[in-house]
């Protein structure tokens, strides 16, 4: 089986390198393309890739071909390949908003998937959901499932909706628990803490909670109960936090992100 990567931004050359870990893949079997000379120079240094700058050099060959370019390329990238690829080939798809349907229309072959992964990929710790058309089968999807699985965890979703929703959960995500240990951060400075231990408070925090959340069954209503004792520390920074309505505003920045991801659907 060969890959072929479409793009070797931060995605694109997180999941190459990733799935150049797989034992599916025996080595030097992902090709990767750009356009960009300074990282085709890059690119040529990694052993375990072939780099390319042409379509026509490159896609005929791969079985899978991983598309991780911007989603206003879609139109112009899908109608370059178009020609040069056969129905047995699967397209999986990182572009935010694009559908199966425009793929489908644009690239002229049936296998699909679509896929909505998320920055802790790039340290194998992400969550990619995805979706597929029903002309992949039930082994190419484990397959696809596997390839997925080497950033970290994958989960099918069953339909293309819940890849927009996977965008304003999973996908933007991280960004907020990075602006909220940002604002933890800021508040330990200005109560005197240095830079350094700021951080370090924050950061520790963070990955304990995490820690404690993983290991048990408890929601994270029983934590914050366990925690908070009535009249406490504790409860006094989740009043206030529940006097101005965080948890709403939460939600709505997640349905923010929901809303745009399918507005760019629209927009391609």
């Amino acid at each position: 089986m060969k890959v072929l990567v479409i793009g070797a931004g931060n995605m694109g050359l997180t999941y190459a390198e990733g799935m150049s870990k797989s034992k599916l893949l025996k080595k030097r079997n992902i090709m990767v393309l750009d356009t960009s000379e300074e990282k085709l120079e890059k690119l040529n240094k990694m052993a375990h890739f072939d780099a390319f700058s042409e379509l026509k050099d490159c896609v005929p060959q791969a079985d899978i071909i991983f598309i991780a370019v911007k989603p206003y390329h879609a139109e112009s990238l899908f109608k370059a390949i178009n020609p040069l690829v056969n129905p047995g080939q699967i397209i999986i798809s990182i572009m935010a908003g694009v559908t199966i349907d425009n793929i489908k229309l644009l690239a002229g072959i049936p296998k699909i998937v679509r896929a909505m992964p998320n920055l802790p990929a790039k340290i194998g710790k992400g969550l990619t959901s995805f979706v597929a058309s029903k002309d992949v089968s039930k082994i190419e999807l484990l397959t696809v499932e596997s390839l997925l699985d080497t950033t970290g965890k994958s989960i099918q979703v069953s339909n293309e909706g819940l890849i927009d929703a996977s965008t304003g959960i999973s996908g933007s995500g991280p960004a907020y628990v990075f602006y909220f240990m940002q604002s933890m951060m800021e508040a330990a400075l200005q109560m005197g803490f240095s830079k350094n231990d700021s951080t370090v408070l924050v950061s520790q925090t963070f990955t304990g909670a995490i820690e404690l959340f993983n290991q048990s069954n408890l929601s994270p209503n029983s934590w914050m109960d366990m925690v908070a004792s009535k009249g406490g520390t504790t409860r006094a920074a989740l009043d206030s936090m529940q006097g101005n309505n965080v948890n709403e505003l939460i939600k709505d920045a997640a349905f923010a992100a929901f809303n745009r991801a399918v507005e760019l659907g629209k927009e391609h």
